[in-house]
């Protein structure tokens, strides 16, 4: 009996651990912003965003183990999401352009600290980690994803009890943090061997991609808004 309840635990956490990637590997809002943190503050930058993203999600877990699924399939809270988390990104894009136009946004290719300029919330800790929370909850596709596939992995544990739960979540999340650490790393020890030309042309790149995630949100904002019924998502 016990051996046959950790081979179900252990089919749940591989599982988890796959449909987990499938998600954290499509590129979205949170790759980008990992991408220009990392750039200007190595992979401690990128650790406090995913801290925000894995306390988005677990009490998203916590949530839908409690009833919370119901709520977070209706249309307009998907729309209201995607409002919030739009005009975020925007303000994030357009905050990075306007830094590397005026050039308060440079390599600071004197020690590991950093970017010369940069504003206050790129700076703070706390703010990082706010920002983890709120582009991951801003993102509309993220809400319907943890009301569909998420609430059918929440129930199929809870059915195993409070641990399997815990070893879903534990599943889940290790995908994106190794995929997300990883991307950091990359992106941190590439800035040895960048010039600030070519690094503000990257970070003006993922200001773009912020204004286009941004529209996207806003726009399927509006869409979900004249639906009553908001489809699910293929990837979280």
């Amino acid at each position: 009996m016990e051996k046959e309840r950790f081979m179900g635990l252990k089919g749940l956490f591989v599982t988890a651990l796959l449909v987990g990637f499938s998600g954290a590997l499509a590129p979205g809002p949170l790759l980008a912003v990992v991408v220009t943190e990392s750039a200007q503050g190595g992979p401690s930058a990128a650790g406090w965003l995913l801290l925000g993203h894995a306390l988005a999600e677990v009490v998203v877990v916590a949530g839908l183990a409690a009833g919370l699924g119901r709520l977070l399939s209706r249309a307009w809270v998907a729309a209201l999401m995607g409002l919030l988390g739009g005009l975020f990104l925007l303000w994030m894009g357009v905050d990075i352009a306007l830094g590397v136009w005026s050039g308060a946004i440079a390599l600071d290719l004197v020690g590991g600290g950093e970017a010369a300029g940069a504003s206050p919330w790129l700076v703070h800790w706390t703010l990082r980690v706010g920002t983890g929370v709120l582009v991951s909850a801003g993102n509309p596709y993220w809400v319907l994803w943890w009301a569909t596939v998420g609430a059918g992995y929440v129930t199929l544990a809870l059915q195993r009890g409070r641990l399997a739960l815990g070893v879903f979540y534990l599943g889940h999340i290790l995908s994106d943090v190794v995929w997300y650490m990883v991307v950091a790393v990359v992106v941190s020890t590439g800035r040895a061997f960048l010039s600030n030309d070519v690094y503000r042309l990257i970070m003006l790149g993922c200001a773009v991609f912020l204004v286009a995630f941004s529209a996207y949100f806003l726009y399927s904002a509006a869409r979900f808004l004249r639906r009553r019924d908001a489809p699910a998502p293929s990837v979280e």
